[in-house]
């Protein structure tokens, strides 16, 4: 099976994630993606039998898989989960906290009556109940499936605390000394504490997935479909169907990709592109489902509808994107792997030796128990995908598509960048110069390049087409028996007659003349008969963002099936520092793969002969324009394809990306290496340990949240 999302309820926090994922790396499953924000587990392949013991595994746990999500559906999911879950938590805390402010009056002088033991065990209880039914049930489970998780630190903790207080009620009821065991405020607040961070990073988190929120508010409920030149009915979303007419007027956001028939508009793709100036836009002209028509009146004929629609994958795109797992989220996972069972071990040895060298039976259980509530494994497990989800949402909303976490890490660590020529460091845009006919007339030769090269999607092709297109020697076009394209080379052409014509470059006709000097060679079997001269302009500010990508340590490559003299004549124009011309795919292919040995190496193309470099890259960066295979082949794709400022960005998100994952990973590190000796010596109590833990997890997921304001895009 493909790529499967499974909905789960009852995720409340990261430690829930970590479970579920070692549960199934258990099961075999290695291709799996658990994340607590969305409520997701995402398989990227399964087949039918183990999906249905991942479901049982899931389920054992204590959690409730309720379906798959579909990919139109995901983003609301997502959303709804997330809102859901929150009110859950909130709840639980304000019946918790109701209950343990009054326990924690009774350290106020005057409130005597507080003092009772039978009172502070009757207060007590409600927030136990809500602990053990909400913690103690997961780590129950947790325990049971062979994978501990944080609840079983903090069920231990609130447990062993209540407990040693309903001992001493028990045994001491009647006498002065029961005051010595009554730690029913401790249990109740280490409950209500770690509820209120709950609650808080649930609030926090909420901030690292709007990117996908605000992309589903693009899509609209609603369109207006003309049925007739009288007659528009609005229709919903979902009765969409290809090949309908519909109306969109100023203020509307065009509801699928379609073409414009009739009228003319200026569109804002800012939040599908990043462009932030409106794009005019005329018959013929292709439109964006969820950009908006800030000005005039278009019909278009709707071409993609439903999960076809581009905002639709690019939606995918981005949740699957920030599911996916960068290596150094590795560590991470180690040390959480084995976490619970070291900080358990931790806290008995902390009761022994306090106990054996002196310190009263409760002195020693408060320091044991500030061990099991100050550890914080989930700090560790939301550093990466928190930082991950906000960076590749960042990206997302300037129009840059980043295809997971494990992209970001090396995207950030990319040392050289190739660049295809045609297309990619030029607009693809040629001009037409000079056609120089040998042994046909002008007017053929224009004829017979507009019928073969209208069958190719390379940018020369499209540009001779439509040259040509308006030219008087086109009147009709040829009849081609068969034809095919070579790629990286030209394209040939059969004729009724058994004719066989031959558009290609200098590679097509090196053996009949020496003459380099023009783009495009045509023969008729295997006899040149034709020649054309052509210019193609660079993009803008292409000489400017080499040289910062030189000042950011990264060597730029250009590589190209063009001559070496246009080739040179370019790279000396744009400032790349090395050349490689004259290349077909196959030899595209082995200076990629030289070069990806020799260092992280990203490439940069649009065509479809740059599909197998764009694979072979430690990341394939792809433009918007390109052509689907190419697109398919690349790991980031810039929506603005005309501005390679972009790759700028995309460099800059990814550095910056890592940079907070590493500071989160050394903060949840550091935390524990400090706050578990801390606690250990006694120099911490139950309850400010609660606290500090609770407000670990947002210390890290603050960090993360940064990023969506941060300042990286100074270039």
């Amino acid at each position: 099976m493909d790529k499967v999302t499974l909905q789960v309820e009852g995720m409340d926090c990261a430690s829930c994630a970590q479970t579920i994922t070692r549960v199934l790396q258990k099961d075999g499953h290695r291709e799996v993606n658990v994340n607590y924000a969305t409520g997701e587990v995402v398989f990227d392949e399964v087949v039918p039998e183990k999906l249905e013991k991942a479901v049982h595994s899931i389920n054992s746990l204590g959690y409730k898989v309720v379906g798959q999500t579909k990919p139109e559906d995901t983003a609301a999911h997502a959303h709804d989960h997330t809102a859901h879950g929150q009110r859950g938590i909130e709840k639980k805390f304000f019946w918790s906290a109701a209950f343990t402010v009054p326990l924690l009056l009774h350290m106020i002088p005057g409130l005597h009556f507080l003092h009772n033991p039978i009172l502070q065990l009757l207060l007590c209880l409600p927030p136990m109940y809500i602990g053990v039914t909400h913690f103690g049930s997961s780590a129950w489970k947790s325990l049971r499936s062979g994978v501990p998780n944080m609840d079983v630190l903090i069920s231990m903790g609130a447990i062993a605390a209540f407990g040693y207080s309903l001992a001493g009620t028990i045994l001491y009821y009647n006498t002065d000394a029961v005051h010595n065991y009554l730690f029913f405020e401790t249990g109740a607040t280490i409950i209500t504490l770690v509820l209120l961070g709950n609650v808080i990073e649930h609030r926090s988190v909420k901030q690292t997935t709007t990117a996908i929120h605000e992309l589903s508010k693009l899509q609209v409920t609603k369109a207006k479909k003309v049925i007739s030149t009288d007659e528009i009915v609005e229709i919903n979303y979902g009765e969409i169907k290809k090949g309908d007419t519909l109306l969109v007027n100023t203020g509307d956001k065009v509801p699928v990709d379609g073409k414009i028939i009739q009228g003319y508009a200026s569109v804002n793709e800012a939040m599908i592109t990043g462009e932030s100036f409106p794009v005019n836009k005329n018959i013929n002209d292709s439109l964006i489902a969820g950009t908006i028509i800030e000005s005039g009146s278009v019909r278009i004929i709707a071409e993609n509808v439903g999960n076809e629609t581009t905002l639709a994958k690019i939606i995918e795109l981005v949740k699957h994107a920030q599911n996916s797992r960068p290596e150094i989220q590795k560590l991470g996972d180690k040390v959480s792997a084995v976490f619970v069972p070291v900080v358990i071990g931790i806290s008995l040895v902390t009761f022994v030796i306090s106990f054996l060298t002196g310190l009263s039976a409760q002195q020693s259980l408060m320091s044991a128990v500030a061990v099991l509530v100050i550890s914080c494994p989930c700090a560790m497990g939301l550093a990466t995908p928190t930082a991950v989800m906000v960076g590749i949402g960042r990206a997302a909303k300037n129009g840059i598509l980043i295809k997971g976490g494990s992209t970001l890490e090396q995207l950030a660590g990319i040392k050289t960048i190739v660049f295809d020529k045609t297309g990619t460091l030029t607009t693809g845009n040629f001009r037409v110069k000079k056609v120089n006919p040998i042994t046909v007339s002008e007017q053929e030769a224009i004829l017979i390049l507009y019928s073969i090269e209208q069958h190719s999607s390379h940018p020369i092709a499209k540009s001779l087409t439509q040259a040509f297109q308006s030219s008087q020697s086109v009147t009709s076009s040829f009849q081609w028996k068969k034809i095919e394209e070579d790629k990286g080379i030209g394209i040939n052409a059969t004729d009724a007659k058994g004719d066989l014509y031959t558009a290609g470059s200098y590679v097509v006709a090196k053996h009949l003349t020496r003459d380099d000097s023009h783009n495009i060679y045509l023969l008729k079997n295997n006899i040149l008969i034709a020649t054309v001269d052509m210019e193609d302009e660079i993009k803008q500010d292409t000489k400017k963002i080499m040289d910062q990508l030189k000042r950011m340590g990264i060597t730029t490559v250009m590589v190209s099936g063009d001559r070496k003299a246009i080739c040179e004549a370019v790279a000396s124009q744009v400032g790349t520092e090395k050349v490689y011309s004259e290349q077909l795919p196959k030899q595209k292919l082995d200076i990629i793969e030289k070069l990806t040995k020799a260092g992280p190496t990203a490439m940069v193309g649009d065509g479809i002969n740059d599909a197998p470099a764009l694979a072979k890259a430690t990341v394939g960066i792809s433009l918007s324009n390109a052509t689907q295979v190419a697109i398919q082949s690349s790991q980031v794709i810039l929506l603005h394809g005309n501005d390679l400022g972009y790759i700028l960005k995309a460099i800059a998100v990814s550095r910056h990306t890592l940079q907070t994952i590493k500071q989160n990973l050394f903060w949840a590190f550091f935390y524990n290496v400090v706050a578990i000796p801390v606690a250990a010596f006694g120099l911490l109590s139950p309850m400010i340990g609660a606290l500090s833990m609770a407000f670990s997890d947002v210390v890290v997921i603050g960090n993360s949240i940064r990023l969506k304001t941060k300042k990286i895009f100074d270039l």
